[in-house]
């Protein structure tokens, strides 16, 4: 079973004066740093999903041998397009599941593989999302790479929510409610949330 990972760092960051959440520090690393740290482990191979130059992701954490993924076209439609080049690059390198980590959740947990899978494995299904505080977290999933065809087609036939996505497929739930400090995906999607992220580190 190979189990690819990618990072979901293609929005515009319009709350945060329209930065490259990739690139923002936080604690001394960037988020990139943050992240790949905690889901680099957990994974066979990283890829980082952005559409930013990828010089700039190398000075500022990712590791070499990690490739960048544009989003395919038609663009800027969030973290749907991020999945599917993450799920086109799985398939292509012979994986047989993809899981993705959006960019602005410093706090990742480090067993999010292994409970994503227990979750699917427990529920009988192949599509399995995180959960904690009683909300789901449709960017931290495992999606097996079969499902690529399947939701590039509900793209294109104007599909723009994962979370929707995966409700329709009966996706399992891990759920995090009981994982002690912050929420293990805060989003760090303004300023006073990057300030929040600073202080509960201490």
């Amino acid at each position: 079973m190979r189990i690819f990972g990618t990072i979901l760092a293609g929005g515009q960051g319009r709350r945060l004066g329209g930065r490259d959440k990739a690139l923002i520090g936080l604690g001394g690393q960037t988020l990139l740093a943050r992240v790949a740290e905690r889901l680099e482990p957990q994974v066979e191979r990283l890829a980082l999903s952005a559409n930013g130059p990828a010089g700039a992701y190398a000075t500022a954490g990712l590791g070499p041998g990690v490739p960048v993924l544009p989003d395919p076209p038609p663009g800027d439609l969030g973290p749907l397009l991020g999945v599917l080049a993450g799920l086109d690059w799985a398939a292509a390198h012979g994986a047989d599941w993809l899981v993705t980590a959006a960019i602005d959740t410093p706090f990742l947990p480090s067993d999010l593989v292994p409970r994503l899978l227990l979750a699917a494995e427990t529920a009988g299904t192949g599509l399995a999302m995180a959960a904690s505080g009683g909300r789901r977290h449709p960017t931290a999933a495992l999606w097996p790479v079969g499902l690529r065809d399947e939701l590039a087609a509900e793209v294109a036939g104007g599909l723009r929510k994962l979370g929707v996505f995966g409700a329709a497929r009966g996706a399992a739930l891990a759920d995090f409610a009981t994982v002690p400090g912050p929420d293990p995906f805060f989003n760090v999607n303004t300023p006073e949330d990057l300030a929040a992220a600073e202080a509960a580190l201490g």
